[in-house]
């Protein structure tokens, strides 16, 4: 298997959330060595490209890749 990028992997979750989070925490997994690798302590995620991008969507994420060991903030939110 390739190493994907921060943002491949993101692109990844991105897409795994519009389709009914097919595969969410292998992408998570995936996100989380990417961000090692690149020596990155948190993933940023654009709220426009989220199904449930109001407060309570972006929490319920934010916690659920946060036990999943990632930290989540989102840009302009």
């Amino acid at each position: 298997m390739t190493e994907l990028t921060v943002a491949e992997a993101t692109d990844r979750i991105y897409q795994s959330l519009a389709d009914d989070n097919a595969d969410l925490d292998m992408h998570i997994a995936t996100l989380k060595a990417a961000l090692a690798r690149e020596g990155q302590k948190e993933a940023v995620f654009d709220p426009a490209k989220l199904a449930q991008s109001n407060r309570s969507g972006r929490k319920l994420m934010q916690a659920y890749f946060r036990q999943r060991g990632v930290t989540v903030r989102f840009e302009g939110a």
